[in-house]
């Protein structure tokens, strides 16, 4: 983590009037004595949520909030996403192998953890039942948009403080934790609250186990949370947290330096960070986990589905061209899909220049592959971006790095969810993807595999090597065959990793997260119970 503060304060009020907004919040502290206690004004880049329901919610705005209410059976250690310690559940799982091959996992849950509250129901004590419907529910690709990593998996609750899953086949406790972890389909629901509620209105209005339970939403400008003085692990020391949505990255800055937020999420450049980092009585973190920009060719395009095609592609490619909208130490170059910096299974630079995978650019060389195959005048082909700066300056650096070989990229600007749409549909022969995963292993089955679904934009598959890399649990077997994985997706044009970037958030340096910012999952500082607002 780097943590920078210093130089002299500059006051801008340009945010005030949209703050006037925020004022008719003022009576969302009614909970006993959280109205002594500050809100935290954090403002994320995002312009509106797409999903509060954390089984389909993949945003990292969404995230964001998400965190904040919800739980898992365990969970990462905050501010550290290597580590792993019990949630709702009293004590680490221990797997057990039985004799018909399959593989239990028990959890003791905790008795002292409260469901929220809801228009429609009471806030009432978690059960076992709670954690069954909620496994239920994400394991149903109809009810959930991660069930794929829940395959093959069974759940029974004996009594209201066991739970247990069965695997048909066992994985590693690699592969394990982060499935029942706070994050994504990991996150535990109440099924009277999910109930009340209602699936549609869930999505908007969620109701967890969390230190912060929802208030109100107001679309395109903030989710409220208030304090949740029954939370198992001690009241939150703050009051409460307003989630504003402020996409534009100037305006999230002046509203920091002018007082009217006291977090943000930062601009990811290394200018920025050193600009911000001179501001008085403010303070920018960079921190992990660094979320991979890589492409993803479609071997089953009209064009691209000849390989000399998008053998040219990747030799027109300069991963320094992409890193440099960023520099260090916000964005690093990576040598794969999955990041070795952050996991095992990835290739290192020695590792992808060893298979004969670290391909530089040779812009003559990829010229003549174009021509071989029948393209020697080039193409065009019409590719949608978000409007999100990490997809538009990847995007762009594409465009440009292609016309110096004769493709000629129609770039087109959309709003960040019509993108995610229209990809899924098919638009793009090239797909740019930012994306964090917890292991090699999600990222190869979302990505490159038949069960990948619509996030398998290239159509690539590694169905056999994947499954054969889940199923052993011998950690350096296991990553030995996720690094072949990778260099398959590679050697066969499909996919190739440009940088991972790092979070960048800027608070006052009044604001204690409670814990250092080494790794966050879900990409954001992490708020929770421990979290503070100081004096001046």
């Amino acid at each position: 983590m780097r943590s920078l503060s210093g130089g002299t304060r500059r006051t801008v009020s340009i945010f005030a009037v949209f703050m006037m907004v925020l004022t008719s919040f003022a009576g969302i502290m009614s909970q006993a004595g959280a109205q002594d206690r500050p809100v935290m004004r954090f403002g994320t880049n995002a312009a509106d949520i797409q999903t509060l329901d954390p089984h389909f919610s993949s945003a990292t705005g969404d995230r964001t909030i998400v965190d904040m209410v919800f739980n898992g059976l365990v969970r990462f250690v905050p501010g550290d996403a290597t580590q792993f310690e019990a949630d709702l559940a009293t004590e680490m799982p221990v797997a057990t192998e039985n004799e018909d091959g399959t593989q239990t996992w028990a959890f003791t849950l905790r008795d002292d953890v409260q469901c929220h509250g809801t228009a429609g129901s009471e806030a009432y004590a978690m059960t076992s039942a709670d954690v069954l419907f909620s496994y239920s529910k994400v394991s149903n690709p109809d009810t959930s948009g991660y069930a794929g990593g829940y395959a093959g998996w069974s759940f029974d609750a004996p009594d209201a403080t066991t739970f247990n899953i069965t695997l048909e086949t066992p994985v590693s406790e690699a592969l394990f934790l982060p499935q029942v972890a706070n994050y994504s389909g990991g996150y535990v629901l109440c099924e009277e609250s999910y109930n009340a509620l209602g699936a549609d209105q869930f999505i908007t209005s969620p109701a967890g186990t969390g230190p912060f339970t929802f208030e109100s939403y107001t679309p395109q400008v903030a989710v409220v949370l208030t304090a949740n003085d029954d939370f198992y692990r001690g009241a939150p020391q703050l009051g409460g947290v307003e989630v504003t949505f402020v996409a534009d990255g100037t305006s999230r800055e002046q509203a920091l330096q002018s007082d009217d937020l006291d977090v943000i999420a930062g601009v990811p450049e290394a200018q920025w960070v050193d600009r911000m980092s001179e501001v008085e009585g403010l303070q920018v973190d960079v921190f992990g986990v660094g979320e991979v920009v890589f492409l993803n060719l479609d071997v089953e395009h009209e064009i691209l589905k000849d390989p000399l095609v998008r053998e040219a592609i990747l030799l027109a490619i300069n991963r320094e061209d992409t890193i440099a909208l960023s520099g260090s130490p916000v964005s690093e170059p990576v040598y794969s899909v999955v990041p070795e910096a952050f996991m095992p299974g990835g290739l290192s630079e020695e590792a992808a220049t060893e298979a004969g995978v670290n391909y530089e650019q040779d812009l003559e060389r990829a010229q003549e592959l174009l021509a071989e195959a029948g393209y020697a005048e080039g193409f065009e082909l019409d590719l949608v971006s978000s409007e999100m700066d990490s997809y538009l300056r990847a995007y762009t650096v594409l465009q440009e790095q292609l016309s110096e070989i004769g493709i000629t990229v129609n770039l087109e600007v959309v709003q960040h969810q019509a993108m995610h749409d229209l990809i899924r549909e098919g638009s793009n022969a090239i797909v740019i993807y930012v994306a964090f995963r917890p292991t090699a292993d999600v990222y190869l089955t979302q990505f490159f595999s038949t069960g990948g679904g619509v996030t398998n934009f290239s159509h690539f598959t590694l169905d056999e090597l994947v499954e054969q890399a889940r199923t052993t649990t011998d950690a350096d077997e296991q990553a030995a065959l996720w690094q072949q994985a990778n260099t398959e997706i590679i050697e066969n044009f499909a996919g190739y990793g440009l940088m991972y970037t790092n979070q960048v958030y800027a608070k006052n340096a009044n604001v204690d997260y409670g814990h250092e910012l080494v790794s966050v999952v879900q990409l954001y500082p992490g708020i929770d119970e421990t979290t503070s607002i100081g004096g001046d």
